[in-house]
């Protein structure tokens, strides 16, 4: 089964990234739990989580096909106590609404260093995701790939690798594909796509593979810049998007589009699908 779908708005209530998948044919979707530039832990009702999950079931949405996402906001890695422990209080808590929601994953950035060493970050940010789980064991942490932005943590497998180590076996990662290819891996045809993929397999195990954001990129292979662009208007181009869906590695996870022009997106899920057939 493949699962294809986008990223979609909370602004009118959880229900309505529901309802967009559906209008936009997709069969799976991903959401924030809160506004994604905010830290404050409001409350999910009954009544709210009741609505959502009814919905999902209603058009056919199984967790495994929902990828929710924390927010921006939350740095696991900060070097200062103070906002490294505030920031695992709110990753707590938005694991407690994935709970809530009857999710089953939680995919998230690892943070940034700033003044620590990238090993010491690792290690703090593993620690932390341990704490959390062991919270909230139900919902499994999934580590995004980044860029390598800055004193970003988790541009290279090994980094990915060592994550999960320091954290819990169970963790799982998100292949962001415009990261990926900021990050230095050529991932444009085929050929790199598979060459990727092994690579993957061999660092740190397909098992672990929990979900991909489909995204073009707006600048060169190696820029370490996140700069997302739609399918084909970037320089990833069309080729690496029908090798990723055509790869059975990829069938039961996520594929969730990210592309800046949502307009787009129901064209894009409908291209997507139409490289399965």
């Amino acid at each position: 089964m493949k699962y294809i779908g986008a990223h979609f708005s909370i602004s009118n209530g959880f229900v309505n990234a529901v309802e967009k998948a559906n209008e936009f044919g997709a069969n799976s979707f991903a959401l924030f739990t809160h506004p994604s530039l905010q830290l404050a832990m409001n409350v999910i009702t009954e009544e709210k989580s009741t609505k959502f999950i009814d919905e999902c079931v209603k058009h056919f949405f199984s967790k495994e096909s929902i990828l929710p996402h924390a927010s921006y906001l939350i740095n696991l890695a900060n070097p200062d106590k103070r906002k490294s422990e505030n920031a695992k209080l709110h990753f707590v808590y938005e694991m407690q609404c994935c709970k809530k929601l009857n999710l089953s994953m939680l995919n998230f950035h690892p943070g940034s260093h700033l003044t620590n060493s990238l090993d010491e970050g690792v290690k703090q940010v593993g620690r932390l995701v341990k704490l959390s789980m062991s919270q909230v064991p139900d919902i499994i942490p999934v580590f995004e790939m980044m860029a390598g932005q800055g004193t970003n943590i988790g541009f290279e497998l090994s980094q990915l690798r060592d994550l999960i180590a320091e954290s819990d076996d169970r963790c799982g990662v998100c292949i962001d594909t415009c990261h990926v290819f900021a990050a230095g891996y050529d991932i444009r045809t085929e050929d790199g796509w598979n060459e990727f993929m092994d690579r993957f397999d061999e660092i740190i195990g397909l098992n672990h593979l929990m979900g991909i954001h489909l995204n073009d990129s707006r600048t060169e292979l190696g820029s370490r810049k996140d700069r997302h662009e739609n399918l084909g208007f970037g320089k990833i181009g069309i080729n690496a998007f029908k090798a990723i869906v055509k790869d059975k590695r990829t069938d039961n996870i996520p594929l969730i589009l990210e592309t800046p022009d949502g307009s787009k997106w129901k064209d894009e899920i409908k291209m997507l699908k139409s490289f399965t057939e």
